[in-house]
């Protein structure tokens, strides 16, 4: 695997590894996972597959992607895999910019966008990083 090129010499991040893409997959994947438990919990009565059922489980997503990373830097499955969702300037990142980060990763096109750091179009337009926890100072595992 081709490492990801270190991030720009003047960031305050320039320390920080970015994370890759198959910590991002996993993270998310996780985190789907969650969210499709969570509706099956909250919404018993409702059929796996319906139209209901997949709106509920990407609102489940959604907020628990939002208010996670805006509380911790890391989504439940982000945490798992150890990675975070950092400004570019390394401070945390805003619960506007969070949200509309996210809104972007459920409609799925600009996640798979990508520049040569490995930055999402979510992460470009929103000015985010997804960096591994233990390269950031202050963030533990």
């Amino acid at each position: 695997m081709v490492p990801l090129p270190p991030l720009p010499p003047d960031s305050p991040l320039a320390g920080a590894q970015p994370s890759g893409l198959l910590r991002r997959l996993g993270g998310i994947a996780i985190d789907w996972f969650a969210a499709l438990v969570l509706a099956r919990i909250f919404l018993p009565g409702v059929d796996y597959g319906s139209g209901t059922y997949a709106l509920a489980t990407l609102g489940i997503f959604y907020v628990e992607i939002v208010l996670r990373t805006w509380l911790t830097a890391s989504a439940f499955g982000q945490r798992r895999v150890g990675i975070a969702v950092v400004g570019a300037d390394g401070q945390r990142v805003g619960l506007i910019r969070l949200m509309v980060r996210t809104l972007m990763i459920c409609l799925v096109i600009p996640a798979l966008v990508y520049d040569s750091q490995g930055r999402g179009l979510q992460d470009i337009l929103t000015r985010s990083v997804v960096v591994m926890r233990r390269t950031v100072p202050g963030l533990t595992r």
